[in-house]
């Protein structure tokens, strides 16, 4: 059943009832009944991509399955990693599996946006791969990637080179084709005030320099709107929030109207969207229940 709230629970919540026209979805705010046969889990994985293994983790939904797969893709440098959005997913029925990049957040290798790109198509190999998807009850044919600003960009990427996904759902997508278009100076500013440090380490292991290099090299071929037709192809979803993307966002929306029914939504919150996750999350959760072969959730 997919029940959601009272208004009264709407309320509650603290989202404005202008943002949510619609109640919230159960998985949402509910924890499901225990599967005692089939339990939800979580594994650890070391996902092999172009000669070295990442550090990721599968969110894996209860029940017998086989279960519809979510990848879902952080940004940069992946402070905000939206794991509450993944734990919703899998409350709706479907696996989540995330990942943390080459040379990013321990993960082995040289940080570089094209190896992010690289590793976003790595996943989804894995996750095909009838041995993987055998043991780990994936439905190989029902995959949606879903990415969050640069992770939104490498989720266009993967979704716009590859016509067997089931859907495709962008927040705040943005990265290195924007960045690509700066001065050097700026662009360089701009990658190291989002890469940052952590106890006096980088977070990635690379440099300012070299990033802005490499998106500035890549700049025509990283327009994310021009991908706008191969996103067509798949139903879309893209939410943007008031964090100065929200233009590009709906550029983005209407290059790839011409194809699948495009849902879009704007929220009224920072580039986390720090005070609408419930928001964000429900937006997410409605948008997936209407994709075809969707399970039918709490």
């Amino acid at each position: 059943m997919r029940l959601g709230p009272s208004i009264l629970a709407l309320m509650l919540t603290g989202v404005p009832l202008s943002v949510v026209a619609e109640p919230i979805p159960a998985s949402v705010l509910t924890d499901p009944s225990p599967d005692k046969a089939h339990p939800a889990s979580m594994v650890a994985i070391a996902l092999p991509t172009k000669g070295v293994k990442i550090n990721a983790v599968l969110y894996t939904a209860a029940g017998a399955g086989p279960h519809p797969t979510v990848l879902l893709l952080h940004g940069l440098p992946g402070n905000e990693q939206n794991l509450d959005l993944a734990q919703a997913v899998r409350r709706e029925g479907w696996n989540v599996l995330t990942l943390h990049y080459r040379g990013s957040w321990g993960s082995p290798g040289q940080f570089s946006f094209g190896h992010c790109m690289e590793d976003a198509q790595a996943a989804l190999a894995w996750l095909r791969d009838p041995n993987t998807a055998q043991a780990a009850q994936i439905d190989a044919g029902k995959i949606v990637v879903m990415g969050h600003s640069t992770g939104g960009f490498m989720a266009a990427f993967a979704a716009s080179h590859d016509e067997g996904l089931l859907g495709v759902a962008l927040i705040s997508p943005g990265g290195p084709g924007r960045i690509g278009l700066l001065k050097r100076e700026q662009a360089i500013k701009v990658i190291d005030d989002n890469i940052g440090t952590t106890a006096g380490m980088r977070t990635v292991n690379t440099s300012p320099e070299a990033l802005a290099d490499e998106a500035i090299r890549n700049a025509s071929d990283w327009n994310i709107t021009a991908w706008g037709p191969g996103l067509a192809k798949h139903p879309l979803l893209i939410v943007s929030a008031n964090d100065g993307l929200a233009p590009a966002n709906e550029a983005l929306r209407d290059s790839a109207a011409n194809g699948q029914p495009v849902t879009y939504l704007h929220l009224d919150t920072d580039h986390s969207y720090s005070d609408h996750r419930i928001a964000l999350e429900a937006a997410v959760i409605r948008w997936l229940e209407n994709l075809p072969g969707a399970p039918a959730g709490l």
